[in-house]
């Protein structure tokens, strides 16, 4: 059974809302600016945390990257130096586009080999990659860091083999993540080991599946005729560099169109005569829903009609929250997952089906279907609110956390072991 305070962690990142970053990225999860009202205590965490990185790539030139807000210096945007062990707080440049005065490229050594790092509380935190070449970060003056783009075509980064993974360490406990909101692209897995000497795991792809998921979209655009082959671009080689995401892809003409249209339809044809169940996991409790007047109403609450490129990006048109409704920033990752997944046609009550339900529908997010495939353990956020799940649920986000962590292991180029 799952235990209260994963509950309630869960139920409380389920109500995030995704913003953009400066370069048009969805941002990370930030689960340490949540209250942590716990049902049972959460052990304190030390002031510094070790990571290990392995380079299970058969390249001999990684380079990892460390970016947050220090916790502990009043939010400063913090980068790792190339030691992995100081810490460069940039000040504010005097233009756009400064370079870095310090170097934060840390290297991985030989295939097989581990770096050991140490960083203090960060929020909202990143560990990049890059495979056989080095990242560029730039400063906007704030400092704001201007990180690598997978949708910018002028991007210095863009031809280059890069991906990145999520924490935030605080006070309170270590959460991380595995992410392919934006893209797919090198292979990550992650291990969380505590003071106790427990473990948790999220394995991430095998070596291989970046390839694998770019044949499956190959193999769904032949199927339905939807532009899922485009989303895969090439490096200049013409291998797979990545495979970016539906709402990612629109932004670099992948237009999927009225691709939802028709499941939308059917979805409000069963709802003006049915009503959906929302289990907001909140104070709501659970809320009701029917169409009426073309408008999916949910008590003070309506919802228009979805387009396939607002259901991909879970923040726009009907999933936007303008008046910071606290019961709209509720309903809108439920009904949003919903979607995604294809699922309103299979249960009343939302979020309620089980794992196996997920995607059934021949209109769906097949990306996030093949990304989870992929993944040795079926996890890994897909898409903005894909760990919203019932109560009690099958956990599909690719997390671990812990109050007490004694290090977090980071698999870069194949999945953990």
């Amino acid at each position: 059974m799952t235990s209260p305070i994963k509950r309630l962690i869960q139920r409380l990142q389920r109500l995030r809302k995704p913003k953009p970053q400066e370069h048009g990225q969805s941002a990370p999860p930030v689960p340490g600016n949540r209250p942590q009202q716990a049902q049972q205590p959460i052990r304190a965490t030390a002031d510094t945390l070790s990571i290990d990185l392995v380079n299970n790539t058969t390249s001999s030139n990684v380079y990892a990257y460390i970016t947050g807000q220090a916790i502990d210096n009043n939010n400063a945007l913090f980068i790792l130096k190339a030691d992995g062990a100081s810490a460069y707080y940039p000040t504010s440049p005097s233009k756009e586009g400064a370079d870095l005065s310090d170097d934060a490229s840390i290297p991985l050594g030989a295939p097989g080999s581990t770096k050991t790092v140490t960083i203090p509380h960060l929020a909202g935190a990143r560990i990049w990659f890059c495979v056989d070449d080095k990242l560029t970060f730039l400063l906007n003056p704030g400092p704001a860091l201007v990180t690598p783009s997978v949708t910018n075509n002028s991007d210095p980064n863009i031809n280059k083999n890069w991906d990145f993974c999520e924490f935030t360490w605080n006070s309170s406990q270590l959460y991380a993540n595995i992410t392919y909101v934006d893209f797919v692209g090198i292979s990550v897995g992650l291990k969380l080991t505590n003071t106790a000497g427990a473990t948790q795991s999220v394995t991430g792809m095998p070596a291989n599946g970046l390839d694998t998921v770019c044949s499956a979209l190959q193999t769904q655009s032949i199927t339905d005729g939807a532009p899922w082959s485009s989303l895969i671009v090439k490096n200049p080689s013409g291998g797979n560099l990545r495979a970016l995401s539906p709402n990612n892809g629109a932004v670099t003409g992948n237009d999927f169109g009225t691709y939802f249209q028709d499941y939308v339809n059917r979805v409000w044809s069963k709802y003006a005569s049915e009503s959906l169940n929302v289990n907001t996991q909140a104070s709501f409790g659970t809320v009701s829903g029917k169409i009426t007047n073309n408008q999916f109403v949910f008590d003070t609450e309506t919802f228009s009609q979805p387009s396939s490129a607002d259901i991909f990006s879970c923040s726009t048109g009907p999933f936007a929250n303008a008046s910071g409704s606290q019961l709209r920033n509720a309903i809108i990752p439920r009904l949003a997952a919903a979607f995604n997944r294809s699922t309103l046609l299979v249960d009343t009550t939302t979020p309620a089906t089980s794992v196996d339900e997920y995607y059934k529908d021949s209109i769906t997010n097949h990306y996030s279907r093949i990304v989870h495939e992929a993944n040795t353990d079926k996890r890994g956020y897909a898409f903005p609110y894909d760990d919203v799940a019932p109560d009690s649920g099958v956990d599909q986000s690719g997390s671990v956390f812990d109050g007490a962590p004694q290090v977090l292991t980071v698999y870069i180029g194949g999945n953990s072991t």
